[in-house]
């Protein structure tokens, strides 16, 4: 019987719905063997010889995001979303010329800076948003990638994924896009225009805070993408198999948790918006969000589980929210189950472009009436903390001993 076409929502439900064909088992099987036997005739099965070139459980997650991602494109699993992400630009030659989102994933920018140089690479960093500063950018003949992230970590900015791709197509430009934020619930890269997609798995794909994981898809596979997976191969980035079945494991309920957290940033965003003790909320799903329009064109059921504050009075007041959340976790790292809070500054130290007025949040599954009231109760307490502090300052001029 021909099997008929579902929709990427049960393919990630059902993880490709393959049943394993010695016990009949649902859940897909663990293959934990470095190692594959030699048959007498020189030859092996599957083409197998060792695990850090294949394996059959990162295989299986591997075709489970490459059908998310769209319909003929490949994918590679690595052993972190920075393993990933690196791979793409080590893949380049010496004086390749790279175009970066001017905002992005602060471990990305940090290995730029350290190492991008050593490695040869012309990195430039502009903003992926502006069409015009994007082509006055390209070098005709010397740039050979263009990485955009969007929405673009920690400011939520927005990149024109069609258009950009034309452009830099037209000049003979390799497109790669971090969808990590997005992910292929609500934004597929490939089928506007990408060459390459990266995603730090760890977080929404994994979805549950408890899996190192990244990916790279593939329009075509060509001579970079077999550099790429050259790359993993000899560098030894792979992933281990029981974290690849728990990567597997995460998808299958990856558009439940993407829309729930969706939903749930909106609600928050909408409700904090105008809210006087902030300056901004910074959510590409409010209509205010200068990307809002190009966002509505290329995300699809949703704007996504970050969003981004700015507090009116200043990095200390933002500061003095963190100590009175509940409900909200301070931890780093994003697209899990619970909701999360950090102040990004600190995080990423004194050489981080991020206002220090900023706390970022990664929206989980709780109920967002929780969330709203215990991000509500942290700001009063703060802006109570900072009331009481100002007047135990001394009076302009007076001596504080006095």
């Amino acid at each position: 019987m021909e099997r008929r076409s579902v929709s990427p929502e049960t393919l990630a439900a059902q993880a490709l719905g393959e049943v394993d064909p010695v016990t009949g088992g649902l859940a897909p099987v663990i293959n934990p063997s470095t190692n594959y036997e030699q048959q007498a005739d020189g030859s092996y099965w599957q083409d197998r010889v060792y695990t850090r070139a294949d394996n059959p459980t990162f295989e299986h997650a591997e075709r489970l995001l490459a059908a998310l991602e769209g319909a003929g494109c490949a994918c590679a699993l690595f052993a972190s979303g920075m393993a990933a992400a690196t791979a793409v630009f080590q893949s380049l030659l010496p004086g390749d010329h790279v175009l970066v989102s001017r905002v992005l994933y602060w471990g990305v920018r940090k290995w730029l800076a350290e190492f991008a140089l050593t490695w040869g690479l012309d990195v430039e960093f502009t903003d992926t948003a502006d069409l015009a500063a994007v082509s006055a950018a390209i070098r005709p003949g010397r740039t050979r990638l263009l990485w955009a992230e969007t929405p673009a970590n920690p400011m939520w900015e927005i990149t024109d994924l069609a258009a950009v791709c034309e452009l830099a197509h037209s000049a003979g430009v390799r497109v790669a896009v971090d969808n990590t934020v997005a992910t292929p619930v609500l934004t597929r890269p490939l089928e506007l225009g990408a060459d390459l997609v990266v995603h730090s798995a760890t977080k929404y794909l994994n979805g549950h805070s408890d899996v190192l994981a990244g990916a790279v898809l593939t329009a075509r596979r060509d001579p970079f993408w077999e550099r790429i997976r050259s790359w993993r191969r000899n560098a030894g980035a792979i992933l281990g198999p029981f974290e690849a079945w728990l990567l597997q494991r995460g998808m299958r309920t990856l558009f439940l948790r993407v829309h729930r957290a969706s939903d749930s940033a909106l609600a928050i965003a909408t409700h904090f918006h105008g809210h006087p003790a902030l300056k901004e909320v910074l959510y590409p799903g409010l209509p205010s969000h200068p990307g809002h329009q190009i966002a509505a064109r290329q995300m699809h059921g949703g704007f996504g589980g970050m969003l981004s504050i700015r507090l009116a009075g200043g990095a200390g007041h933002a500061l003095a929210v963190l100590p009175s959340v509940q409900v909200f976790k301070r931890a780093t790292s994003l697209g899990g189950v619970e909701s999360l809070i950090e102040h990004r500054h600190t995080m990423e130290g004194p050489s981080s472009p991020v206002p220090g007025d900023l706390l970022r949040l990664s929206i989980g599954i709780e109920d967002p009436v929780d969330l709203i009231a215990d991000l509500a109760a942290a700001l009063d307490a703060a802006q109570g903390r900072q009331a009481a502090a100002a007047s135990r300052e001394p009076a302009a001029g007076q001596d504080a001993d006095s």
